[in-house]
């Protein structure tokens, strides 16, 4: 059975993204890097929101981000790649199919293959899958820095997701990455 991993990174008082949509916030440094690069595991399918897909894509085939990331472009082009959308029909970026019903394709690819399967970012799926319990572990890197609004992690979850920590990692630019597993019910 497939193993779902979820990888948010967030602002310090639990933003994705501000009112517009910009990351910029976002801390990304050589250590980072390294992290990201080491993470992206062969085999792995990366799985996107429209939204996050057509950021993603607008910038890991370019040749700023090969120059600037040339190991974690190559795997993020290389990977293969499904978006979650009811609107995009067609995708350019290599590797990619698109599907519409988020929730029972993934309980579907889940039950039908051996793969990992990694969420990126991509707030209203993360949402819909953890409601579903599909998420087998959340990883969630925290940038020390707040920002006045935008879209919360988790926001709207119908109900409490309550989770065990399983992994604390720092990084020298004051990011912390917090790991967690669904806690098990007794």
């Amino acid at each position: 059975m497939g193993k779902l991993h979820s990888f948010q990174f967030i602002t310090l008082n639990g933003f994705l993204n501000d009112p517009n949509g910009d990351i910029s916030w976002h801390r990304h440094g050589t250590e980072e890097n390294q992290f990201a690069s080491d993470s992206m595991q062969s085999g792995t399918t990366l799985l996107f929101g429209r939204r996050t897909y057509e950021m993603m894509a607008s910038y890991w085939p370019t040749p700023i981000a090969m120059g600037s990331s040339p190991e974690v472009a190559q795997k993020m082009n290389a990977a293969k790649k499904i978006v979650f959308s009811r609107t995009l029909k067609q995708a350019e970026w290599e590797n990619t199919v698109i599907t519409n019903d988020a929730v029972e394709e993934m309980k579907r690819l889940k039950k039908t293959s051996g793969g990992n399967f990694t969420l990126l970012g991509s707030g209203t799926i993360l949402t819909l899958f953890a409601a579903a319990g599909l998420i087998d572990q959340y990883m969630v890197m925290i940038d020390p820095v707040a920002i006045g609004a935008g879209s919360a992690v988790l926001g709207g979850i119908p109900q409490p997701l309550n989770l065990e920590l399983t992994n604390v990692q720092s990084f020298k630019s004051g990011v912390v990455l917090l790991s967690y597993q669904p806690l098990q019910e007794v």
